[in-house]
């Protein structure tokens, strides 16, 4: 079928292209809201402990192994209840109260050798930087609560970024619930409506859908 015969079949029926766009349109200009910013603070700490003085080869090596395995634990440490729930309590005796499922809902840990990395992201720019240093005093006076070998080890966790939230570009569920994308679809729904139709409905249109069947033309009555 060529395009010319793509274009008489939407022409023929641009109704049903344009009733799922109007309606989508409609619905889109009545419920719309722009996605709200989410915001987002990186915050990296070193990790490690005092050298044991046993020997120069130990002094060169074990405490910088060391401070691999204290980011590596408190990297998985920092997503867990217990931390959100010593965040919470935290945050509650200054007068802020959020819900501990919210806040480990919020952090996402990585760590690079020694560096642990936090990534906080919040939807309140007033709220994130409290609640950031929240997450750093936590770690920085209260990891041995976690890992008791780090006992008057102080601090055994040093922060290197102080918290600067930035905002973040919408979400890819934003982007598919948006106007462009159900706008698209309402296109796409609308013009699979007018093939669908053309395909059940029986009427001849055309001398050259006879043709196609093999039947001849043998007259012709034109349009007044």
């Amino acid at each position: 079928m060529e395009l010319r015969a793509y274009a008489k079949i939407l022409l023929r029926r641009w109704w049903l292209v344009v009733a799922p766009i109007a309606v989508v349109v409609i619905f889109t200009a009545a419920t719309y809201a722009p996605p709200s910013t989410t915001y987002q603070v990186v915050m990296r700490f070193s990790a490690g402990t005092t050298p044991a003085g046993l020997s120069l080869d130990y002094d060169r090596y074990y405490p910088w192994l060391t401070s691999e395995y204290i980011a590596n634990g408190l990297a998985d440490v920092a997503e867990t209840g217990a931390f959100a729930q010593a965040v919470a309590a935290r945050l509650s005796e200054r007068g802020q109260d959020v819900p501990a499922g919210a806040i480990q809902g919020a952090i996402v840990t990585d760590n690079a050798q020694s560096i642990l990395v936090v990534y906080l992201t919040w939807s309140d720019a007033g709220q994130i930087v409290p609640l950031a240093e929240t997450v750093t005093d936590e770690l920085v006076t209260n990891s041995a609560a976690y890992y008791p070998q780090l006992e008057n080890i102080q601090p055994a966790v040093r922060p290197l970024d102080s918290p600067a939230p930035a905002p973040l570009p919408p979400s890819l569920r934003a982007q598919l619930t948006g106007p462009t994308i159900r706008i698209g679809l309402a296109v796409f729904v609308g013009v699979g409506l007018a093939f669908l139709w053309h395909y059940l409905d029986p009427t001849v249109h055309e001398a050259e859908e006879l043709e196609a069947l093999g039947w001849e033309v043998v007259a012709r009555i034109p349009r007044k």
